[in-house]
């Protein structure tokens, strides 16, 4: 795939101060002006002021130029206006309100992490010692940024931006209200859903494994309780586990580990979902603000967010 990896995303929020405080407590590194890095992405999210929360920039990474004159070339098939450089493609989606940047990027270069010795039955792979992630100390740092979910008052043009325009692959689908869309070898990196207003549901950042999931959120709400949304759990379409947080703006973050992987697109078979079905495998039930955000009447109606 040419297209490989999300590189990064500008939010805009009405309170910069405390929403960068928050993402620096999820464990994200600052970089300067509130911008943070994650520990194998590099920059990845910029927080700069708007009216109401929203996602105002999202970078894709693409390998050489062939692969933006490839993407300008689509997004103009579909009368969408390009604005091309020498070295990037950038393109507004209506549906989303977001302005989606296709530039070249190196490749995610991930030292692996370790797989924990699990005792199952029958196989006692840690004898003698306690489980390293239980030990753990050091606090959790996301190693990047996975996907973001956005809401479009025009579902099926966004996706349509995405996948013709911009090359994203399809990898599950909830007919009529979401699809699963992806540009590297990630289950997902950006989900489109039909929403009454353009809006950012959520980031969902990767952290080494269920542990990890499990640790940044404790250490999340030991210092605000109120930032819980919904976890621990795990989703049925990716497969991932999860942990969901709401920041000062009332934007959702994710941590989550062991999301499903497509490698030859041959040998995976994209479903069509019906309703929740596909939300989550066990954990405890979605709270209605995770379906829909306490704020969406707000945003509906363009009123300022508190910070």
């Amino acid at each position: 795939m040419a297209l490989h990896r999300l590189t990064q995303i500008v939010m805009g929020v009405p309170d910069v101060a405390a929403t960068a405080a928050y993402y620096e407590d999820f464990g994200l590194t600052p970089t300067g002006g509130h911008a943070f890095a994650t520990a194998d992405g590099g920059e990845q999210l910029r927080v700069v002021h708007s009216e109401r929360r929203r996602l105002l920039r999202l970078g894709v990474g693409a390998d050489d130029p062939d692969d933006l004159d490839r993407v300008a070339s689509s997004l103009a098939a579909l009368d969408v206006a390009v604005e091309r450089t020498a070295t990037g493609v950038r393109a507004f989606d209506p549906g989303s309100e977001v302005t989606v940047e296709i530039g070249i990027a190196p490749r995610y270069e991930q030292p692996p992490t370790p797989a924990p010795p699990y005792n199952t039955p029958g196989v006692n792979a840690r004898v003698g010692e306690r489980a390293p992630g239980i030990l753990r100390d050091h606090p959790v740092r996301p190693r990047k940024l996975g996907h973001v979910v956005l809401g479009s008052t025009d579902q099926a043009f966004s996706q349509r931006f995405f996948t013709d325009g911009i090359g994203f692959k399809v990898s599950d689908t909830v007919p009529g209200l979401a699809a699963f869309l992806r540009c590297s070898t990630d289950h997902h990196n950006v989900l489109v859903q039909q929403a009454p207003v353009a809006f950012l549901h959520h980031t969902s950042w990767q952290v080494d494994d269920v542990d990890e999931v499990g640790r940044g959120a404790a250490a999340m709400l030991e210092k605000d309780p109120s930032r819980h949304v919904w976890g621990l759990g795990r989703h049925h379409v990716g497969s991932n586990f999860f942990w969901y947080l709401r920041d000062p703006a009332g934007n959702f973050s994710e941590y989550y580990s062991d999301l499903d992987c497509i490698v030859d697109d041959a040998l995976w078979t994209p479903q069509v979902w019906e309703g929740a079905r596909g939300l989550f495998r066990w954990g405890p039930p979605p709270p209605p603000s995770f379906l829909a955000p306490e704020d969406l009447a707000e945003l509906m109606t363009g009123a300022h967010q508190p910070g």
